[in-house]
């Protein structure tokens, strides 16, 4: 067993590094820091007031690391599996004693690593912009309060959180290991890496909108239908409970409970074993 997961870890440090020195990766993350560092240049925009330049800034960046996060996790996940499948290399790391369970958990514990990186690096870049911004108008109305032109200091129920910040970022990268996990399995037994990237982002729609599923299901009437439609809300993980970064980086009227985080992360660690065990046993009956 000892030597299975020293299997595990090696694929996934083999695999860890093979992305990063991929174009792509590079390409991508260029691509995002170079968008969340434009949004302090959104300040020129008129806003009814600085606290709502705070929160533009962090919903754009927070946007910007899951539209690049999602799209690297589906290509990543299928390029570093099909890189393995073309060169041959799967069949010769196969034939010694690994098994292909721990050639599956290695992968994606190496896209895990590769997520880790990304999310972190854009999640300090934006708290650093946060912050550097808050510090300015924290000045900004300092000065006006020493000149009695503002009543008050400022406003501590407009500071960002920056605990709340790094758990929204766990969270995403969270998410980003389930689409992972989705698309080992679609890999497991596709042909193509095309074919895998498509079907993937499709279930990954299919996942940003299975709230709306989930809530209209008890409206049919038909009971098969109204079963079939409850069976594929649960098959496919519900992403928006990952979405709560507005309610953890600002302070909300309701706070989000400490159990919803758990919850949350308990959901997705779920969906990351029953996908990855799924993509196991397909992968299993594949002939390489």
């Amino acid at each position: 067993m000892i030597a299975s997961f020293r299997q595990v870890w090696q694929i996934a440090r083999l695999t860890f590094l093979e992305a990063v020195r991929q174009r792509f990766f590079n390409f991508l993350i260029l691509l995002a820091l170079a968008l969340i560092a434009s949004a302090g240049y959104f300040r020129q925009l008129d806003f009814r007031d600085q606290s709502q330049e705070l929160r533009f800034i962090a919903d754009f960046g927070l946007g910007g690391i899951v539209f690049f996060g999602s799209i690297l996790s589906v290509v990543a996940t299928a390029q570093l599996f099909f890189s393995e499948i073309e060169n041959r290399t799967a069949l010769t790391m196969l034939a010694k004693p690994v098994r292909r369970w721990s050639f599956i958990a290695g992968k994606l514990l190496g896209v895990a690593l590769l997520m880790l990186v990304f999310v972190g690096v854009l999640t300090t870049l934006l708290g650093f912009l946060l912050w550097h911004r808050e510090q300015q108008l924290i000045a900004i109305y300092h000065d006006a309060f020493i000149k009695g032109n503002w009543l008050n200091e400022y406003p501590d129920a407009q500071r960002v959180r920056f605990v709340g910040l790094a758990v929204d970022a766990l969270l995403q990268w969270l998410k980003f290991d389930v689409l992972a996990a989705i698309t080992m399995l679609v890999a497991s037994f596709s042909n193509t890496n095309l074919y895998t990237v498509v079907v993937s982002f499709f279930i990954f729609l299919i996942c940003q909108l299975q709230y709306i599923a989930y809530d209209s299901w008890q409206k049919i009437s038909f009971p098969a239908l109204r079963g079939l439609v409850w069976l594929l809300s649960k098959f496919f993980p519900n992403f928006q409970l990952f979405a709560v970064g507005e309610f953890l980086v600002f302070p909300a009227k309701v706070a989000v409970p400490h159990s919803a985080i758990l919850a949350a992360v308990g959901y997705g660690a779920l969906y990351v074993v029953v996908f990855a065990t799924l993509a196991v046993s397909s992968f299993r009956s594949r002939e390489i």
